[in-house]
Formats: C-alpha cells, structure tokens, sequence
C-alpha cells in the first residue's frame, strides 16, 4: 500500500479550524480532494510533515504551532500608503482584505487603519501568528508524472494551465 512520502501526490480531504474557537477556516468535505506534490512546499510544512507516512484510507488530526504554519506576526510588516494611491472611489475600511502587483508577483494585504491621507498597511499572511487545527483524510496517492516533478507542482485534469 502507498504512503505519503516526498515525491509522491496526495489527494486529501481536510478540515482547518481555530482551535481556540472551533471556527472552520478552511474546509474542501463536500468538494473534491485537494492534491499536492509531497515535498515540494506546495503545502505549509507543519502539514506536510504531519501527513508523512500516512496510507490510503487513513485519517490524521493534528494542531501547527505559528512556526510550523503561517509563521508569526512581523511588526515590521506594516507600511503607510497615501490614500491617493487607492482608487478614489473606493471605500476602504480597517481589516479589508486586497491585493496589489509587486515585483515578487501578487501580495495580499490587509488595510490596518486609515489616518486621514495615510493608510497603514499589514503586510502579514492574513494567517500569521495563528495555531491551526487540521482533521485530514488521504483519498489517494500516486506517482507524479515527470512534467509534475518538473514544474514541482500537481497538474489537474487534462495538463497544466499556465
């Protein structure tokens, strides 16, 4: 029987939650399974680490400390914008979520205050600083093919997109 070792696809089935609250972040049950590539950081490294060796069929629960998922909050995350470099007509309000093109490629930020012409700016992974709860089920495992191994990630139904 297959397990989850580097190199290998798995499709899995999870639920993340805050264990704090119990609320659900992130879930794909009533969807389709979710594959990755097993060591090629397609997945938070506290995850990946917690499913090696786990076969088909089986289920693992798990909790990732900050600096097994998102990391932890960086004060120095933060910048001050001029309100005139988001478009006028927009209604920005603290903790909206948008994204902006870098050199790096997308970014995500979160709007932290806005103080007349200035708006602060908090740079963190919207999941930085938090403990995660994940229930998973592995549906399956296979081999990649070699056009997966060289673009280091899982190509869906039909080839890669991109």
């Amino acid at each position: 029987m297959s397990t989850i070792e580097n190199g290998k696809v798995a499709f899995v089935t999870y639920t993340g939650t805050f264990p704090d609250t119990g609320e659900v972040f992130d879930s794909n049950v009533d969807g389709e399974p979710l594959p990755f590539l097993v060591g090629y950081r397609n997945m938070i490294e506290g995850f990946e680490q917690e499913m090696l060796g786990a076969s088909e069929g089986e289920s693992r629960s798990f909790t990732l400390t900050p600096d097994k998922a998102y990391g932890f909050r960086d004060d120095s995350a933060f910048q001050e914008i001029p309100r005139e470099q988001f478009p006028a007509d927009m209604e920005l309000q603290p903790g909206m979520v948008m994204a902006a093109q870098s050199d790096q490629g997308p970014i995500q930020f979160a709007i932290a205050s806005i103080d007349g012409d200035t708006v602060r700016i908090d740079l963190n992974h919207q999941m930085a600083g938090k403990t995660l709860h994940f229930e998973v089920l592995v549906n399956s495992i296979r081999d990649p093919s070699a056009e997966e191994l060289a673009h280091g990630h899982v190509h869906g139904p039909g080839g890669h997109h991109h």
